[in-house]
């Protein structure tokens, strides 16, 4: 989780600023607004955060917390989902974000460190770092994360954009009041160092995103670095071979994330079928009476009980779930609830034709010690 950036050292009267966040008129920032007034893809990217922050908060997420179900349903980066076919997750969750503070604080971060990237570097350049550092970011999480963490949020990207900010001030530092470019370049220096450590001691943060950034953004920064420079070429190869050593890095996923969601829909649907199905069965129990036989009873049984279950226990021994995977456990109690279930119900209209009602007792009991698993 990213914080605002660092202070600059001098207002433009060359007066000692206080700690906070950037002053208003500081003097790199007055050189750069000189050479570019605005910077529209910051603002872009900033309203595109708070709009899907706005659509989801209509869409049943939290104020100040999200729950994983639903930051899965809007792309967030998540192991089984994403390299299962779904890599446009390393995209889409860079607008996510799991709260209020998550979203501010990001937002914050963005803005302070964005408009200077953006002014330095040029709109088309700032693209290529925010979007590149961000791809690096949610890369290394995919590997470091593995399958357990649904991950979100704009810090990678934003990360990079600080890594591309250290290598412009530093190249760039003799054109620079000194004591503003200490004040500032080891400011955000510091800021990334104690973010990162701060991150390897609480839980929740996605660190890996954050690491991955600052070093996919550092290479950008070199590589796009406007007017040229020593170490382009050799910065672009290092990304392109760190981002390719990324994609080679990702481990298989312990179970596909297109077959947990069909196991879900069935456990669904069949515990639907079997709520359908158990009060169809209490029916034809309640209304048995002398107008009905109990052959025909028994026939009732078999056409309207056993023979739906067996349905659903063959559509349950089609299906084929990773044993790692989150509904796993569930499904194969599904299996084994319908298949005695099944079994109970022939044996009741067995016990019916024979009319031996110590059978019939037995069937109804093995039916009633049968329990579905929760939904």
């Amino acid at each position: 989780m990213t914080q605002s950036m660092p202070p600059t050292g001098w207002d433009a009267h060359g007066h000692r600023s206080k700690p906070g966040l950037i002053s208003s008129h500081p003097p790199i920032l007055d050189q750069l607004q000189k050479r570019v007034a605005h910077v529209p893809l910051t603002l872009l990217l900033i309203a595109a955060n708070l709009l899907v922050f706005a659509l989801m908060l209509s869409h049943g997420a939290g104020l100040w917390h999200s729950a994983n179900s639903v930051q899965l349903a809007w792309g967030a980066n998540f192991g089984p989902a994403t390299k299962d076919g779904e890599w446009w997750r390393l995209g889409s969750a860079l607008f996510l974000h799991f709260g209020i503070l998550h979203l501010a604080m990001n937002m914050l971060s963005l803005w302070e460190g964005g408009r200077l990237v953006e002014r330095m570097y040029g709109w088309g350049r700032f693209a290529l770092i925010y979007f590149g550092s961000g791809l690096c970011g949610n890369l290394l999480s995919l590997i470091a994360q593995g399958d357990r963490a649904v991950s979100g949020g704009a810090s990678g990207a934003i990360f990079g954009v600080y890594g591309a900010l250290m290598i412009y001030l530093w190249r760039e530092r003799t054109h620079f009041d000194r004591a503003e470019f200490k004040w500032l370049f080891w400011g955000v220096v510091g800021f990334s160092v104690v973010t990162i450590a701060l991150g390897l001691q609480v839980t929740g943060i996605d660190n890996a995103a954050h690491i991955g950034g600052l070093l996919g953004g550092t290479l950008c920064g070199v590589a796009l670095f406007p007017g040229g420079g020593r170490g382009r070429s050799h910065a672009a190869i290092a990304l392109v071979a760190c981002v390719s050593l990324l994609i080679v890095s990702i481990p298989a996923p312990r179970y596909r994330w297109s077959e947990e969601l069909q196991a879900r829909g069935m456990i669904s649907e069949l515990l639907g079928e079997d709520a359908r199905i158990s009060a169809r069965w209490d029916a034809l129990l309640n209304h048995a009476g002398t107008a009905s036989s109990f052959d025909q009873l028994a026939g009732s049984i078999e056409t309207e009980v056993s023979s739906p279950y067996e349905q659903s226990f063959e559509q349950l021994a089609k299906l084929r779930l990773n044993p790692n995977a989150p509904s796993a456990t569930a499904l194969e109690s599904l299996r084994t609830y319908v298949g005695m279930r099944r079994d109970a119900s022939r044996a009741l209209a067995k016990g019916l034709r024979a009319k031996d009602p110590a059978r019939i007792q037995d069937a109804l009991q093995r039916a009633s010690r049968a329990q579905p698993p929760k939904p």
